[in-house]
């Protein structure tokens, strides 16, 4: 007998090859280029339409195939790949996605949307996975900051980085984001029974014994590893130039000591996260009033999401 569990929200990430390569048409009997739009909708097809879906266009890919844990994690930087993750409703957890984009007529933004996103006034927020878009345009730089800095609270892990565009946002009436915007795209996890932990590797990590060490730290949070996902989001400048030509680096010193967690993510152009280790019980060991630099470049974010036990 077989058992489906349909998806009710799915991340999907690849790079921009793979989105706007060539395909044949029959009519003309040559290769044309598609655009993202119409590789978005044939996926988005394939999956239940009550399903939130968002879509994410990265220079660089890193993935765990299938999942599974006999797989190596790899760190894909040319060439065409891609990965989705598929969630089904997991009791006690509540993921969503969110849309800001940049107001060309408010300079400043205004919180309430933080609100109706879920974002404020939500005791059981765990995890914000942010994401920004079209960051080289006037403005989104400052933009991401005032969406960054009032999410900064020590009780919240905060990780993503600069992707190169988004393709898909179904909870919105319209996906495709307006081509002179800037903004952030997101998905929120909710939910008592989430525990997760973010390390920031930076410049000085550029060999595999400072790599291994972040790890460590990461190890140390004692985040449970069934039920778990690590994400990777790392800066375009780093992978094999970073560590000479070494290929894998980050993603391997990730296997040696989580042998058990798929891990998936990206290059970049900037990375959001610092090292931020949670308890069990949802509270910082280390808490000051000081707000945590969260913006960055040249550097890798690793993060483990625990989505509570399975049963």
């Amino acid at each position: 007998q077989k058992v489906q569990v349909l998806p009710q929200t799915v991340l999907y990430i690849a790079d921009a090859e793979t989105f706007s390569g060539h395909e044949e048409c029959h009519e003309q009997k040559k290769a044309r280029k598609r655009n993202s739009k119409e590789t978005a909708i044939a996926l988005e097809k394939l999956l239940p339409k009550r399903c939130q879906v968002l879509g994410l266009v990265t220079p660089g890919v890193v993935v765990t195939p299938m999942g599974s844990s006999s797989n190596q994690p790899q760190e894909i930087e040319e060439g065409e790949a891609g990965f989705a993750l598929l969630f089904p409703k997991i009791d006690g957890v509540k993921i969503h996605t969110f849309h800001f984009s940049k107001d060309s007529k408010n300079r400043v933004f205004d919180e309430s949307k933080f609100a109706e996103a879920g974002l404020k006034n939500n005791p059981d927020l765990r995890v914000v996975l942010l994401f920004g878009y079209n960051s080289w345009k006037s403005g989104a730089t400052r933009f991401l900051h005032q969406i960054v800095n009032p999410l900064n609270e020590k009780s919240i892990i905060l990780a993503g980085g600069q992707v190169e565009s988004f393709t898909s946002l179904t909870s919105e009436n319209n996906n495709a984001q307006p081509g002179d915007a800037c903004g952030v795209v997101g998905l929120a996890f909710s939910g008592p029974q989430i525990q997760s932990a973010t390390v920031l590797l930076d410049q000085d990590v550029a060999d595999e014994r400072t790599a291994e060490a972040a790890m460590q730290r990461l190890k140390a949070a004692n985040i449970p590893e069934h039920n778990t996902i690590g994400f990777m989001f790392a800066c375009v400048g780093r992978g094999y130039r970073h560590y000479k030509t070494k290929r894998n680096m980050e993603a391997d010193a990730f296997r040696k000591f989580f042998p058990n967690v798929p891990l998936f993510g990206f290059f970049g152009h900037g990375e959001i996260g610092c090292d931020r280790i949670v308890t069990g019980n949802f509270v910082l060991r280390e808490c000051n009033d000081i707000k945590d630099d969260l913006l960055h470049g040249y550097t890798t974010v690793m993060t483990l999401i625990h989505l509570g036990s399975t049963k």
